[in-house]
């Protein structure tokens, strides 16, 4: 289960961007995950729960923005969606592509904070 190692870097990434914001929680992190990434949504959210507790992060949510796999097709110079995983195919013209565009990505979009003057309540 290597998403628990991908989960802890995030928190640790996290962690160094909020020593910017003193008394800042995060509310929300906001992942980019493309479909070749070879990671598990599930396995992720629940590593995501195990490696934030004790941490700034504690109580946020993990939001993962699942990427397709985007190609560019030299024969005919379309760029195109796959379909399937399995083939590797211009959906236009159908040849074989290998030019990968979009679907390799695993990284943070954004992070939601909530200020220090905004996590106190009167």
């Amino acid at each position: 289960m290597h998403e628990l190692s991908i989960v802890a870097s995030i928190v640790e990434s996290v962690t160094e961007s909020l020593a910017a914001y003193p008394g800042a929680r995060v509310v929300e992190v906001r992942l980019n995950v493309g479909a070749l990434a070879s990671v598990v949504e599930d396995s992720l959210q629940f590593c995501f729960g195990i490696a934030t507790e004790g941490t700034p992060l504690e109580g946020s949510r993990l939001v993962v923005n699942t990427l397709p796999v985007t190609i560019h097709c030299e024969a005919c110079g379309a760029d195109g969606e796959l379909e399937s995983l399995q083939s590797f195919r211009c959906p236009h013209c159908g040849e074989p592509a290998t030019d990968v565009r979009q679907g390799r990505e695993l990284e943070i979009d954004a992070i939601e904070i909530e200020e220090a003057e905004e996590c106190v309540k009167p």
